[in-house]
């Protein structure tokens, strides 16, 4: 019996580039950077700079919309709704053509609502346990963002939130195909989200020295693979992808982006925070997910690589692509897209699958900035312009890795 084969429809972001798909994609191949000064909520602490988003989702979302969910949900709502649009779906569901129950979704977060948890016990400690919001629990939760879309497309299938820490929006893709494979859906919308951007996570994050302390232009600090790395740059936003069976949009003649040909999921089991430094998880990841999408390594043309500009992450990354796919890894066009947008956390897997893909469907591979004195111990070819894919049938992987020793490796096809 011959696997569902699942695909790629509609695409959507908010992130530090912009506000939609085709601003980021623009911003991308730009080389500009969405990182910048934060302003007074950074007074006193170590870390003055991040990636907020480009456009704030309250200005997207109607107010009372917006008012009523935490800044995950609104980031995580308006990319779904753009991925939605994209898709053309809502025309078929508004038909009946699509039942609810057949629809499902897998939105991630690595943290949830943790403004409206910080704001909420502001308020019950200054003005007491009266003042908290009755809906904080609602807005909090970690599964806030995949049930607010649920609740706007009428998804009764699968809803699902994946919270695997900076690999979660990467593992929220690898689900949503899962569950069209076994036949619970025929579409569901994928993705993840994180608004981390608060005073606590930066003091968090910057004591653990996870934050790079470079005190040098904003746009410069996210140094992926740089021998003058320190450290990654705090972003927010989402990224969205409608996935469908092929069988479903090809009834439809819907346009297909790419296709999503595999996944592997493993786990360090090595520290909390820190990576094997050899790699083996994430190898195992990646080893399983050329294993499950049947491609050969020199198939896979491009990689999206996690490269978060930490000193012992993006060389232990190098580790992985060279033990898994040997000699091709000399052949991979590599682009480490945080190097512009900032680091999502749980929707930095998404983000990514959003600009693999498009990757693939242009056979452009973005470029990496701020490139401009590779380590040596990273022995990849690392794109510092946009690079030309080549033609015909190709594949792309895009990689995350989370505390918790969380791996994630999906890899996309071309459409053709």
């Amino acid at each position: 019996m011959s696997r569902i084969r699942v695909v790629v429809t509609g695409l959507g972001t908010t992130n530090p580039l912009g506000g939609d798909v085709a601003s980021t994609w623009d911003g991308l191949l730009a080389g500009r950077s969405g990182i910048r000064q934060l302003g007074e909520i950074t007074e006193g602490l170590p870390v003055t700079i991040g990636g907020p988003a480009a456009v704030d989702p309250t200005e997207v979302l109607e107010r009372v919309v917006a008012r009523r969910l935490d800044r995950s949900s609104q980031l995580a709502l308006v990319a779904a709704l753009e991925a939605w649009a994209d898709s053309g779906l809502a025309a078929v569901k508004e038909a009946g053509d699509l039942d609810g129950e057949r629809l499902g979704v897998a939105f991630a977060s690595g943290i949830g609502g943790v403004h409206t948890l910080l704001s909420n016990h502001e308020v019950l400690l200054e003005k007491g346990p009266r003042r908290v919001s009755p809906i904080a629990v609602p807005m909090l939760m970690a599964n806030a963002p995949a049930a607010t879309i649920s609740l706007k497309l009428g998804a009764r299938g699968p809803v699902n939130t994946p919270v695997s820490a900076c690999a979660s929006g990467n593992e929220a893709i690898a689900l949503a195909a899962d569950q069209i494979r076994l036949g619970r859906v025929d579409v569901a919308v994928a993705g993840g989200t994180e608004a981390a951007i608060h005073p606590l996570p930066i003091a968090a994050f910057a004591n653990m020295m996870a934050l790079s302390k470079n005190p040098g232009d904003p746009t410069t600090v996210s140094r992926p693979f740089d021998t003058g790395r320190d450290g990654f740059v705090l972003g927010e936003g989402a990224g969205a992808l409608v996935l469908e069976s092929l069988e479903h949009a090809q009834a439809r003649g819907a346009r297909i982006y790419a296709e999503v040909l595999g996944a592997g999921i493993t786990a360090d089991a090595h520290d909390i925070a820190q990576p094997d430094p050899e790699g083996r998880g994430g190898a195992r990841a990646i080893r399983a997910a050329v294993r499950d999408a049947d491609v050969a390594a020199a198939d896979i043309a491009h990689v999206n690589a996690h490269a978060t500009s930490t000193p012992q992450g993006d060389v232990a990354e190098s580790l992985m692509l060279h033990a898994v796919l040997g000699s091709a890894a000399d052949d991979l066009v590599v682009s480490a897209t945080k190097s512009m947008t900032g680091h999502l956390l749980g929707g930095a897997g998404a983000l990514e699958g959003v600009a693999t893909v498009l990757a693939l469907h242009h056979r452009t591979a973005p470029p990496t900035i701020n490139l401009d004195d590779k380590d040596e111990r990273v022995e990849l070819d690392v794109a510092t312009s946009p690079r030309q894919l080549p033609s015909g049938d190709i594949a792309a992987l895009n990689n995350s890795f989370g505390f918790g020793g969380a791996n994630v490796a999906v890899v996309f096809g071309s459409a053709g």
